[in-house]
């Protein structure tokens, strides 16, 4: 089967001794058509891979930012069939790799298997899957593999040694690896918890790890790229987007924002996670 965008772009990364970018929106905050625009925005300054968050009424895993980001959303009538027409208009003039992030109802609702293939279909290529437990996971793994999807998995400083080797086993695309448990201690502390998580996920992958969770400064952004292969920046880029407002002026001013973060990790070429 062909690599898919998200393995040719960490493929890429590699070749060049670069450390990748992974930028976290939710779709549809405030609405579509922003999306698309904050997308573009996001490539240009350099991000590597987006998640589009797919927004759901008891997002129970997500922080307040993100939250309130999918209120926003749902609130704009935002509805899975929009975000695919969204991601057709985002594949008219972009090939960077898109990955679903989503929670498992909002892709029951017409069938887990017609929700993939439609995903597929319009240019989706992976979905991180918050609430799918290891237990359950492989018809749903089967699923993605069947329509070319890598499957996203998150691996956090809690999670015992064989569930980890369990949740890389079928992993595809990268590992999303949580840098903390529980509120932001001290920096050593952060950093040791970020070091343990990503060496017991090298024990037993070879995926591109990328590291993530309560990045909100450049300083932060090369600490987390100096551990791993790839940043991972949520919560800081909707607030972003969202304290500058949605007008052409308030996304560019977040843009160039998000962009120091963007730089920071760029300026980290160190491989110690690979």
């Amino acid at each position: 089967m062909q690599p898919t965008r998200i393995e040719q772009c960490f493929s890429r990364l590699r070749e060049r001794g670069e450390k990748g970018f992974v930028a976290y929106i939710t779709a549809g905050d405030p609405d579509l058509e922003s999306t698309v625009e904050r997308v573009r925005l996001l490539e240009e300054a350099g991000a590597d891979v987006i998640e589009l968050g797919i927004p759901f009424s008891e997002p129970l895993a997500d922080g307040v930012a993100n939250q309130r980001a999918a209120e926003r959303a749902l609130r704009s009538g935002t509805t899975y069939a929009g975000i695919l027409n969204t991601v057709r208009r985002i594949r008219e003039t972009s090939e960077i790799p898109l990955v679903f992030f989503s929670y498992l109802n909002p892709l029951f609702v017409r069938g887990f298997e017609t929700s993939v293939s439609m995903a597929a279909e319009a240019g989706v290529d992976g979905m991180l899957l918050v609430d799918l437990s290891l237990e359950e996971a492989a018809p749903f793994q089967e699923q993605l593999a069947a329509r070319g999807l890598n499957h996203v998995v998150l691996v956090t400083p809690t999670t015992p040694e064989e569930r980890v080797a369990g949740l890389v086993d079928h992993a595809g695309g990268f590992v999303y690896c949580v840098s903390r448990a529980g509120v932001t201690g001290e920096q050593t502390e952060l950093q040791r918890e970020a070091k343990n998580v990503l060496e017991r996920a090298r024990r037993h992958t070879d995926l591109p790890l990328a590291l993530g969770f309560g990045v909100s400064t450049p300083e932060q952004a090369r600490a987390y790229a100096d551990m791993s292969d790839a940043v991972v920046v949520g919560s800081n880029i909707v607030n972003t987007f969202h304290a500058e407002g949605d007008t052409p002026e308030g996304r560019e001013r977040a843009a160039g924002k998000i962009a120091e973060l963007i730089q920071a990790v760029k300026s980290t070429t160190s491989t110690s996670a690979s």
